[in-house]
């Protein structure tokens, strides 16, 4: 009994391409298209199965619809005297009413009623022109990514440079305001040193100890000034340096 004819259009007809190298995945596409009224089962068969991944490998196309197949062939030590025998073939089935279950389906399924189409395969190698091309691109893509890499390391850099900055901009307005309160206490002290001095009775005599603290007070608030001075500049300098 002949088979009913196939109702699905396949883009490519009668067979799938592979273009080498074959070191990595080489993946082609087949496009089934269900130009009928009816929505259609289908599902994708290869005398190779370990060789190829089919994703999708089956499901159903609704009417006026079509699906992308992803055919990939695995990495393999070609050979161009070996002639690829590999095939494909493309089944379908109108969908019933009631398509709950895929392989009751096609279990159920009446000879009559398969449609089906095959495919061959074919392995080839890219031309000297094609390997030159893509050498070219593959050149013109790395330029352009090292490029691209450049520009976002400099952005980044003037990113940093420009936090720096403003770190050391603060770092001098705290100084600053640092020092300026050391000057206040500074003044404060020798304020309050008169003060005393004025205080005392002129007949008495300040002792020893006194006159020696009250000589030390001022050294010793400038010494603690600039010991924050100098330790504030080598931070930054510090800074500036790395």
């Amino acid at each position: 009994m002949a088979r009913t004819e196939q109702v699905l259009v396949l883009e490519p007809p009668n067979e799938l391409k592979f273009k080498g190298p074959f070191t990595d995945v080489v993946t082609t596409n087949l496009k089934l298209s269900n130009p009928s009224d009816k929505n259609v089962c289908f599902k994708v068969k290869t005398t190779a199965p370990r060789r190829y991944c089919v994703r999708p490998n089956s499901g159903i196309i609704d009417a006026g619809t079509s699906i992308n197949v992803s055919v990939m062939l695995q990495p393999f030590d070609y050979d161009p005297n070996e002639k690829s025998k590999h095939k494909f073939m493309v089944q379908s089935i109108f969908a019933p009413a009631d398509c709950q279950d895929m392989e009751a389906v096609w279990k159920e399924a009446k000879a009559d009623e398969l449609m089906d189409s095959k495919l061959r395969c074919v392995f080839e190698l890219p031309s000297e022109n094609e390997k030159t091309h893509e050498l070219e691109i593959n050149k013109v893509t790395s330029t352009s990514l090292k490029t691209e890499a450049s520009m976002m390391s400099k952005s980044t850099s003037s990113s940093l440079d420009d936090s720096d900055m403003r770190k050391v901009m603060d770092d001098c307005r705290i100084l600053k305001t640092e020092v300026q309160r050391l000057r206040e206490e500074n003044r404060q002290l020798k304020e309050d040193d008169g003060l005393r001095m004025r205080r005392m009775p002129q007949m008495g005599n300040p002792t020893p100890s006194s006159n020696a603290m009250m000589k030390e007070e001022g050294p010793a608030a400038r010494m603690i000034a600039m010991v924050v001075l100098f330790f504030i500049l080598g931070t930054i300098i510090g800074k500036l340096v790395l």
